[in-house]
């Protein structure tokens, strides 16, 4: 759905502490269901350890999703005419950085838009 003018966008800031948050409470919930976190607050000391290493195990597979979906962003934005520098500066990496992530995807069959005639 478009953004209206309006709206401004969250600042990069604004959006990592969203993502945290979100994320912190995704992995405690998902581990909670999991039955590795019990939200008693006198478990022994195993039964944090437990809490604690589900939790990484969530974190982990989360890692994973977001790293998937990065693969498909990059994808799409380079099917969408966007060069491994732009790519880069999306992902806050270098132009370098962005080509050894994805070698090959931006090649000369990669389709690029066409400029639309300015009239006058």
């Amino acid at each position: 759905m478009p953004r209206s003018s309006s709206t401004a966008a969250p600042s990069g800031g604004e959006t990592t502490a969203l993502v945290a948050q979100v994320v912190d409470e995704l992995t405690r919930c998902m581990a909670q269901h999991s039955g590795d976190l019990s939200a008693d607050p006198a478990r022994t000391a195993g039964e944090a350890r437990q809490g604690a290493l589900a939790r990484l195990r969530v974190l982990a597979s989360v890692k994973e999703c977001v790293r998937h979906l990065e693969d498909q962003a990059a994808h799409a934005a380079a099917a969408h005419g966007a060069g491994y520098p732009e790519i880069g500066q999306a992902m806050n990496m270098s132009r370098q950085g962005a080509r050894r992530r994805w070698p090959g995807l931006i090649t000369s069959s990669t389709p690029h838009p066409t400029p639309r005639p300015r009239s006058s």
